[in-house]
């Protein structure tokens, strides 16, 4: 079928729904909604049969619901109707939410039913951006393919919303609705925080400093004032409530003269202000005694080591790179057989952090200290001939993110993630991708995975090579395949074996990984001192969120062939209801 995704952003949801229809056969192209104008103009050129709106923030124009069948993934449960279904969820305590396939109408939310999934909610509150990314998505992936499958049906009519559930809609949730009070408990503090992450936070006041909040975690604190800044750890500030305590990790200005309008760490916004804030440290501790913020872990079952990491939205700092470096070399040390090294559910890794980079006073020397770092990470993965190196992908990565565990000897996936080679962000990239890439999934290959700059489903990474085994969809059900699967590395006589295979390997490179490297960081010394991509506008352009131009070549439908004919029609249930690049400048040294 030919499909046209109308999105706002290519997001997560987006990208994996644009893999699994491609996968499935489908014609699939994608149209940025950029203006009413814009969006009519592209659906007329690419003709679909079938417009899905996985990720829309915008109104689809009367033209084009009117005359293509264009379905909208909303995530809320059947009736739910209005622009913060997932803020009021989490907010609420919901115990169970949804997501509903509906079809687009004049009014917004309101169409006839298509499909629809429910879910469970976690006890604990879930910041909104893992909720979207974990079960929300992999029920509107569910909707989409039944969608699809209607779709196909000629008889099939959408089922009218209110003959399955009452509408009930919420307004839009203000600043007003998500407000707290430090005296409150911490709990209620962190739902409310977490139901405002990813966007837009919640404003409130730390240090003396208007900010908006994210990034919130149960602390611990006894007899403390609340609304106090108690202690600071790896970026993060200790907060006192009226129960405990709240570990804040990422603040945005609320004002524009106290600092940039996007989100960075909380330490690095608030400065000077923290004078005499004293530094936590980081000891053995983090268990359920003692909840604490530490983004590193470490622990040992057996004959297997595992190092877990979890950076906010993927993103890695110099100095977070460099901790990581140095958890790699204690568990490189440690008496165990295999090594798992596994970052967050919600995102794997990113690569290096932008808004830190934008925010320097030297934005090209922290983007260059910070790629050198990142690949340091990457040589202790490719270079440990101790143990078997597991790559543990629990969550889509994208850009230096996606290379990050290229070298690991086992690279383990959670079905249902994206990984998403080099964005379109003006850099060659590093990561030493020139050495593991080609040795993945060979010369030819790795150049069309870097030169499309597409996303890739697990599933299909499998076939690539580029991922070697792939686990369940749900996090728990990953959790338990992975250790069954890092018990089996860890059989003697196989382990030995391959790590001794691997030494060899390395001895025998006729290249050494300082050649691969040097290619690598002569490329991107062009892309951040001079420029020569683009890098700062589209560094600036990421992280303070601008509307998109336009559709990436890339990504847009091929315009529908003259005579063709898509099978267009006007849908039936809403008749009633309407109104009268980058270029690559080097070969790999590998290729």
């Amino acid at each position: 079928m030919r499909v046209l995704l109308l999105v706002s952003a290519f997001n997560g949801l987006s990208q994996r729904a644009w893999c699994a229809l491609t996968e499935a056969g489908h014609d699939v192209g994608v149209l940025l909604a950029t203006g009413p104008e814009e969006i009519v103009d592209g659906v007329r050129a690419a003709q679909p049969e079938l417009i899905v709106c996985p990720y829309l923030k915008h109104r689809v124009p009367a033209q084009v619901w009117q005359q293509w069948r264009t379905v909208i993934i909303h995530p809320g449960p059947v009736g739910d109707r209005g622009p913060s279904s997932l803020d009021w969820a989490i907010t609420e305590g919901a115990t169970t939410w949804g997501v509903t396939a509906l079809q687009a109408v004049e009014e917004m939310d309101a169409g006839p039913v298509w499909a629809h999934r429910t879910f469970p909610m976690p006890a604990a509150a879930p910041r909104k951006s893992a909720l979207y990314q974990g079960p929300v998505a992999d029920a509107a992936l569910e909707c989409i393919t039944e969608v699809l499958a209607k779709a196909a049906d000629p008889d099939f009519t959408p089922t009218p919303a209110d003959e399955i559930e009452p509408a009930r809609a919420r307004p839009l949730m203000t600043q007003a609705d998500r407000a707290f009070d430090w005296t409150a408990p911490t709990e209620h503090i962190v739902r409310r925080i977490r139901a405002a992450d990813g966007f837009p936070g919640v404003r409130t006041e730390v240090a003396g400093l208007a900010v908006f909040a994210y990034d919130a975690h149960p602390g611990l604190a006894l007899g403390v004032r609340p609304g106090a800044v108690l202690a600071r750890r790896q970026g993060a500030v200790l907060v006192g409530t009226g129960d405990g305590a709240v570990w804040l990790g990422h603040l945005r200005a609320a004002d524009p003269a106290s600092g940039p309008r996007f989100k960075l760490p909380a330490t690095t916004l608030l400065g000077q202000r923290l004078r005499g804030v004293p530094h936590a440290p980081v000891g053995p501790g983090g268990d359920a005694e003692h909840p604490s913020y530490r983004q590193i872990r470490y622990r040992r079952t057996g004959a297997v080591g595992w190092l877990m990491f979890d950076f906010y939205n993927g993103a890695m700092s110099t100095g977070q790179c460099r901790r990581l470096r140095a958890a790699l070399q204690h568990a490189a040390t440690q008496d165990t057989r295999v090594l798992v090294l596994r970052g967050g559910t919600d995102t794997f890794s990113n690569g290096i952090h932008l808004n830190l980079t934008e925010a320097a006073a030297d934005p090209a020397g922290t983007a260059w200290a910070n790629i050198k770092a990142i690949n340091e990470v990457c040589r202790e993965i490719i270079a440990c001939t101790w143990q078997t190196v597991v790559a543990a992908y629990a969550g889509s990565a994208g850009a230096g993110g996606a290379m990050l565990g290229l070298g690991a000897d086992v690279l383990a996936a959670r079905a249902g993630i994206v990984l998403n080679p080099y964005y379109d962000i003006g850099l060659y990239g590093s990561e030493l991708h020139t050495y593991t890439l080609p040795r993945r999934v060979g010369a030819e290959t790795a150049r069309r995975l870097l030169d499309e700059r597409l996303p890739v489903s697990a599933e299909q990474a499998v076939g690539l090579g580029l991922v070697d085994e792939v686990g369940p969809r749900h996090p728990q059900d990953y959790t338990q395949w992975l250790t069954e699967l890092a018990a089996r590395l860890a059989d003697p006589r196989a382990a030995r074996a391959r790590r001794t295979a691997k030494a060899r390997a390395l001895a025998g490179e006729a290249v050494p990984l300082d050649a691969y490297e040097a290619q690598e960081l002569a490329e991107m010394s062009l892309d951040m001192f001079a420029d020569r991509s683009g890098f700062a506008a589209a560094r600036r352009a990421f992280v303070t969120k601008a509307a998109p131009a336009g559709t990436p070549q890339r990504l847009a439908a091929r315009s529908a062939e003259p005579g063709r004919g898509a099978r267009v029609s006007r849908p039936r249930a809403a008749a009633d209801d309407a109104p009268a690049a980058q270029v690559r400048p080097a070969v790999p040294m590998s290729a």
